[in-house]
């Protein structure tokens, strides 16, 4: 692959993206916006979401799926995976092989060996590969490391953290969406909190070394519905006072703006069409009658090769916020929230503010700008061929991922798994 410098910028990384959803449209937009990358193929079997991919990134080569474009021949830098979670192996595997750099949605597989098919794939090709954990580029993530790294509270001892999922969220994605059953997609921990284990081990320093997990699907079943709810949300008596009404989310993110999650109900912005998509699809089921199995809680314990240890939280019966984080050190703690870090000195007694949207990149954007942050390393490092540009490769993830599998037997068998 070679690349030409002109004013001392090199060339855009081109792209075909596999998997026009929401997450591969997102990376396509800001690689574009970054100026780093070029969109010149896409393949996803949707017809609706294939055109307006199309549409929006001009006259590329589009395919059904991912086998027509391998079959096509190598036609970019870098192939961006963002298919149903169970999906990845097969376009991941035969696109490494054939050159494709690989930009892969967390999480990698829905099971070991399959992740590992995808990691042995990408060394075996000698191709750059990396999981999209997003987190661990944000100028959060980077403040809260630096503070750690110069010694700010000593030493590590013991963290907590808090992954708040929202009541709305949950319900729009994991009780009648498409990460609803863990035959499908995989176990929450997995779909959704891949995260936040990989980023615990990223902001530790350490590989854990046992785990043990508590937890389960405390609500969202049958034997919780309220008297007189009907099976839709469009003819339910209760539905105005259910604080999952369908109807309530959908129509507010009309009023308010929102593309998302309405636009994972219906392409269409108007009452119409989210009320026709409310009456015969998925999301205007009773939250209460859906085939839903993922848990809507879960803890997990967690004790690393330094000895420090962790508890990670994740519910879905909260606001939806951003991630809360205690760190406690020998000379001082850290409260977090995503946005600003309260740094306490043992020392002094003091307690200094810090607030990490002022220190510039792209605070605003999606993960307050772990997406920007994530695209943007991921074009350099192939630009540049230089993997250390990002802060984890395929082996790094496949560690993380391993914990959530570890975790997960802990909390279905009741066991301390130890790593």
């Amino acid at each position: 692959m070679e690349f030409t410098k002109s004013g001392g910028n090199r060339k855009p990384v081109t792209i075909a993206v596999v998997g026009a959803g929401l997450r591969g449209s997102a990376y396509a937009r800001l690689a574009v916006a970054s100026g780093l990358g070029r969109i010149v193929a896409v393949a996803e079997p949707d017809p609706t979401r294939r055109a307006a991919f199309a549409l929006e990134h001009g006259p590329v080569p589009v395919f059904t799926g991912w086998e027509s474009l391998a079959a096509a021949g190598r036609l970019a830098d870098v192939a961006v995976i963002a298919t149903q979670d169970r999906l990845h192996v097969e376009p991941a595997v035969a696109l490494a092989g054939q050159g494709y750099h690989l930009l892969l949605e967390k999480p990698m597989a829905p099971t070991e060996p399959e992740a590992r098919q995808i990691a042995d794939a990408v060394a075996a090709a000698g191709v750059i590969g990396a999981v999209c954990h997003v987190l661990r580029y944000t100028d959060y993530t980077r403040a809260l490391r630096s503070l750690l790294d110069a010694g700010r509270i000593g030493d590590l001892v013991s963290v907590q953290h808090l992954e708040p999922v929202g009541w709305w969220h949950q319900a729009h994605s994991f009780v009648r969406g498409n990460w609803r059953r863990t035959a499908d997609s995989g176990p929450m921990l997995l779909t959704k909190s891949c995260h936040d284990l990989d980023w615990l081990a990223y902001v530790v320093g350490a590989t854990p070394r046992s785990v043990a997990s508590f937890g389960g699907l405390a609500h969202f079943r049958p034997e919780h519905r309220p008297a007189g709810a009907g099976d839709r949300c469009l003819s339910c008596a209760v539905e105005p006072s259910c604080p999952y009404s369908a109807v309530r989310l959908y129509t507010r993110c009309l009023d308010d703006g929102e593309d998302w999650p309405l636009n994972a109900v219906t392409p269409a912005r108007t009452l119409s069409s989210v009320l026709l998509a409310l009456r015969d699809g998925p999301y205007g089921r009773c939250v209460y009658d859906c085939d839903n199995d993922v848990v809507d809680h879960q803890v997990v314990a967690l004790q690393y090769d330094t000895g420090v240890t962790a508890t990670f939280t994740m519910t879905a019966f909260t606001p939806m916020q951003r991630r809360q984080t205690r760190l406690f050190g020998t000379h001082g703690s850290v409260d977090g929230d995503g946005r600003l870090l309260h740094v306490t000195d043992f020392r002094t007694g003091r307690t200094e503010t810090v607030d990490t949207h002022g220190s510039g990149g792209h605070a605003g954007a999606g993960h307050d700008g772990g997406d920007a942050g994530l695209v943007e390393a991921f074009l350099a490092a192939v630009a540049a061929g230089d993997p250390s540009l990002l802060s984890s490769d395929l082996t790094t993830s496949l560690a993380s991922h391993r914990v959530v599998w570890a975790a997960e037997h802990a909390r279905t068998t009741g066991t301390v798994v130890t790593l």
